[in-house]
């Protein structure tokens, strides 16, 4: 039987179990071993094969991967957004390789791959699912390209074949502390290790003999495991894969102009979600707009003493950069001869405030560094 044969057995008996107290552990010891076979099918053992992938170069200030079903207009949107042609037509699969395009705005120079449209069973590596997904995994933000006619059957096909590679869409990484342990054997009192479990609060999804079970399966029996939040077994067998991706992603639903006002109205009130017509370039501004606010960039700019701010060219970075990232943007060797920075702008309680390098910066700050 090969993995492929095991995973749909696996899940056919995940659906057919009822979900009650009795079969939690039997649920939890199948999603691990699921788990376990889906992460042999996307990084199989043995000799990789040469040209096997289609990934360019990661440029610029930030990465876009745009993933969708054929014909959502995933080429359309990048040759509106960026200089780069695309080829389209009204057929499916026009593109068939990865065609990276750069978006300029608020100073920023965004990389946006379009990537081939992948069909279901992409996980399983059906048409060109593995490499899409591989390029995928490399992204900073996930802009995932639907049809408005048809976006909520196809969000939750493609939601799911990301989830069953490893990336997490809109989720943040669970606050779990977990560290595989070396045998320690006491020769004269004859005991190994152990699973050292504890929980900083109540727990209503996983408990110890859950846990213990699941990490069995994973042929793990020394352990230290300290959950800080309730999760799920879904999300402590993540944490024990050591190989998921979190991204955030933005659905973009695409061909409004053949849908209803009121259906329009209804699918942007949804969240992450922006609504748009790429033949007709409405909305295209929005999409921008939140483009930035989820990549979570701002920009500074630089002042020379006795000088005003040079507001032509300024220095982007994500939020929650501090003045030591500026410095490293600027030149690594600044740091070593730092004194201190005189910031203008929101980050400060007054303007100048005189900082150091760990005091984080604002989206349009103005900076002047001062060496010793």
């Amino acid at each position: 039987m090969g993995i492929l044969d095991k995973i749909s057995e696996i899940e056919k008996e995940i659906t057919r179990t009822q979900k009650n107290k009795a079969t939690e552990y039997h649920l939890g010891v199948l999603k691990a071993k699921l788990a376990k076979y889906r992460a042999q099918l996307i990084e199989p053992s043995g000799k990789k094969e040469k040209g096997e992938g289609f990934d360019v170069m990661k440029s610029g200030d930030a990465r876009v991967a745009l993933i969708g079903f054929p014909s959502v207009g995933k080429s359309t949107l990048l040759n509106t957004l960026t200089d780069t042609h695309s080829e389209s037509a009204a057929y499916e699969f026009t593109t068939l390789t990865c065609i990276p395009g750069v978006i300029q705005y608020e100073g920023a120079n965004i990389q946006l791959l379009d990537l081939p449209g992948i069909i279901e069973g992409a996980s399983q590596g059906k048409g060109r699912g593995r490499q899409v997904i591989a390029v995928a995994r490399t992204a900073d933000l996930v802009l995932m390209m639907l049809d408005a006619t048809k976006g909520e059957i196809q969000r939750k096909l493609l939601e799911k074949e990301l989830e069953s590679v490893g990336i997490r869409l809109n989720k943040s990484k669970p606050n779990i502390y977990f560290k595989v342990c070396a045998i320690t054997v006491n020769i004269i009192e004859k005991k190994a290790g152990g699973i050292a479990f504890n929980s900083t609060c109540a727990l209503t999804m996983c408990d110890e003999k859950l846990v213990q079970m699941i990490l069995h399966e994973y042929k793990i029996f020394n352990a230290e495991v300290l959950f800080r939040e309730d999760c799920s077994p879904d999300e402590f067998i993540d944490v024990i894969a050591r190989n998921r991706v979190y991204l955030p992603c933005l659905y973009v639903l695409n061909k409004i102009d053949q849908v209803s006002i009121e259906e329009v109205d209804r699918l942007a009130r949804q969240p992450h979600t922006v609504v748009v017509s790429c033949n007709m370039k409405l909305n295209l501004d929005c999409l921008l707009e939140h483009l930035w606010e989820n990549l979570a960039l701002i920009r500074i700019y630089t002042k020379k003493r006795g000088q005003p701010p040079d507001f032509e060219e300024g220095i982007i970075l994500r939020r929650g950069s501090t003045i030591e990232h500026v410095c490293h943007s600027i030149h690594r060797s600044i740091v070593s001869v730092f004194k201190y920075a005189l910031v203008w702008g929101t980050s400060t309680k007054y303007s100048p405030q005189r900082v150091g390098l760990q005091h984080v910066v604002h989206h349009e700050d103005v900076i002047q560094i001062v060496k010793k």
